[in-house]
């Protein structure tokens, strides 16, 4: 049974939400609140599998209510003193983002303070079941709004401030094992760079390339490139 906590500031919308999702035969809803600050005391209390957040509330918002709980432990905002792990793994409360926000500069930020998916409020009921289920059992799942948000977004720290520019330095991160050639890579699908610009880029033939985003997935454990550059986005690598 997947365990559900709703936060969001209308009453309406936390009960047709918990109306929806009790009618799933996996699915429970163990509680609601209406503020971030409710949602971070209830993560604590009530240890939910997945907490549903809406990034627009009073008190404290999503985006604090992520930073209080990975402040707290509660949330799967990445521990970088043992090595990142691989999106959407780790213990606690995963955060699915779910707003009526269409800011697209929230997605990123949502995601690097832990969040393990980010969807709008007019996601059909069945994709949002499928995403609960998806983001609960270890995926990152992004509306693909969302995911454009994160393939466009700038690399931390400005130009020059990303992976490539580390590993052409030959400085140290903390990364999946991946050779210094496939950490560039990574680097720029997350910029949203074609095979055959990543191939121009780092002048190899585009066949090479294809091979290092074969591996690069493999080794992350991730199913796409949208996820492989979640990953690079969230750790920083970008």
């Amino acid at each position: 049974m997947i365990r559900v906590l709703i936060a969001d500031d209308h009453p309406i919308v936390r009960e047709g939400l918990r109306t929806f999702l009790d009618l799933q035969d996996d699915i429970e809803v163990v509680g609601e609140a209406a503020n971030g600050a409710e949602a971070v005391a209830l993560v604590e209390s009530l240890a939910p599998d997945v907490l549903l957040l809406d990034l627009k509330m009073p008190v404290l918002d999503g985006l604090g209510a992520l930073s209080a709980l990975a402040a707290a432990g509660g949330s799967p905002a990445p521990d970088r003193s043992q090595g990142p792990e691989a999106p959407g793994c780790g213990g606690g409360t995963r955060v699915l983002v779910l707003t009526s926000v269409s800011d697209r500069g929230d997605v990123v930020p949502a995601m690097r303070a832990g969040a393990a998916g980010f969807l709008y409020k007019d996601v059909d009921p069945p994709a949002l079941v499928h995403a609960i289920r998806a983001v609960h059992g270890g995926q990152v799942l992004l509306a693909p709004e969302a995911a454009s948000a994160v393939l466009t977004s700038p690399p931390p720290g400005g130009p020059g401030g990303g992976a490539v520019e580390a590993a052409r330095r030959g400085e140290e991160w903390p990364v999946a094992p991946l050779t210094d050639r496939e950490r560039e890579v990574l680097a720029l699908i997350a910029l949203g760079r074609s095979n055959r610009e990543i191939a121009r880029e780092l002048t190899v033939a585009e066949k090479t390339v294809k091979t290092h985003v074969s591996n690069v997935l493999m080794k992350l454990g991730v199913q796409d490139r949208t996820q492989a550059a979640l990953y690079a986005v969230r750790y920083g690598l970008a």
